[in-house]
């Protein structure tokens, strides 16, 4: 492992001189945006980009996950190493304007941190690779995939490791976002929206004093705060947004509530789930108002031990480089890698701010050693460094 770390603080610098490479696919992939459902115009784009970065092979699967090969020395003989981000952005074409800005240490954009910067940096990885004079054993497996935020639920990582034949050695996510931060866990979540339509109910229409959708849903986040949560195992439910109503003055007709359950024990969100449940419905018959309760995203609590090879490499990594390892559930393709006992981590890359807005901002300097300990983990992966068999 020696051998590895010693490399790394040169990779910083050597990377620098392909500093516009990155920067180029950065602002073209994040040029066009890939909404969850309508990722093809950013997929192509993506292949386009590792095809001219010099990738071996390079293709869609049957729900447009964007996949290149990187084929190794071995052949066939060593399980591959998957690394992937999320193709599909939170902003549409219709939301706002894709136009990106590029200062002397920033590009700020839409979707810039979430997750254009770790596509752009896999489109020019096969180019680091020949810069750095990196060559591996193992193949490695880029994934660009599809529908992984909000209602896509991870299906496209779950269709892409449904699928594939063979053993895999591990994974590695990247996250554009929180350099210094790597997660080897997942909670497990089931993320839920609360939808009360009054309009439906022809009895309320000419009704002087009708329900308010929105008062409906108070009701609801009332009952949810009297919810017993235990310690032991771990669990919360986080109420993130309503939204509801027309104008100021005129009682509003519907309106939704945005909430997620988390626990490091699968069991309890359920559980916790089905009480939600029992309350939405008794509020909609006591109120006799149209209320859905509808499932929108579904995560498996799945963790590596603190102890596991591949996170004690992570460390000794984050630290050669100068960064403090800080760890934290991950609401990632992480918790699907791990449900099928595959080892995987997933890393933040660089710094900004507004990482979820239209005025998303990176720091470009920052990058390079983000970029840098994904290089030391795979090469430690390639010599086996971080198998537990």
């Amino acid at each position: 492992m020696d051998e590895v770390l010693l490399k790394l603080p040169f990779f910083v610098d050597r990377m620098k001189s392909i500093k516009e490479s990155l920067i180029s696919n950065i602002v073209l992939i994040g040029q066009t945006p890939g909404p969850t459902f309508a990722e093809d115009a950013r997929g192509d784009l993506f292949l386009e980009r590792l095809s001219g970065s010099g990738i071996d092979e390079c293709g869609k699967d049957q729900i447009k996950n964007a996949i290149g090969i990187i084929r190794g020395n071995d052949g066939k003989n060593s399980p591959p190493i998957f690394l992937t981000a999320n193709l599909d952005t939170v902003y549409s074409a219709d939301d706002v304007d894709h136009n990106y800005t590029v200062r002397k240490n920033t590009i700020s954009g839409p979707n810039v941190l979430d997750n254009t910067v770790s596509l752009g940096i896999l489109a020019t990885l096969p180019q680091i690779f020949r810069h750095l004079d990196l060559t591996f054993s193992s193949d490695i497996v880029i994934a660009g995939v599809t529908q992984s935020i909000g209602r896509g639920n991870l299906k496209g990582i779950r269709h892409l490791l449904n699928h594939w034949t063979g053993p895999i050695l591990g994974g590695l996510i990247m996250e554009g976002q929180k350099l210094g931060h790597f997660n080897y866990y997942s909670e497990g979540i089931i993320r839920g929206e609360i939808s009360c339509d009054i309009s439906t109910k022809g009895q309320f229409i000419n009704h002087k004093f009708k329900p308010n959708a929105i008062l409906i849903l108070n009701e609801i986040i009332n009952e949810l705060l009297f919810i017993n949560l235990p310690q032991r195992p771990r669990c919360r439910i986080i109420i993130g947004r309503i939204k509801g109503g027309h104008k100021h003055g005129e009682i509003a007709c519907d309106a939704n509530l945005g909430f997620e359950i988390q626990s490091d024990s699968d069991e309890m969100v359920k559980n916790v789930f089905g009480k939600i449940e029992d309350i939405v419905e008794g509020i909609g018959h006591e109120h006799s108002v149209a209320l859905k309760i509808e499932t929108l995203t579904v995560q498996n609590a799945a963790a590596l031990k603190f102890a596991h090879p591949l996170v004690k490499c992570a460390v000794s990594i984050m630290k050669t480089l100068g960064l403090k390892p800080i760890s934290e559930s991950s609401e990632s393709e992480l918790s699907v890698f791990l449900s099928r006992n595959i080892p995987a981590l997933a890393l933040g890359i660089t710094t900004g701010s507004s990482a979820h807005l239209e005025t998303a901002t990176m720091r470009i300097n920052p990058m390079f050693t983000g970029i840098t300990q994904i290089l030391g983990l795979i090469m430690a992966m390639d010599m086996g460094f971080c198998d537990d068999r």
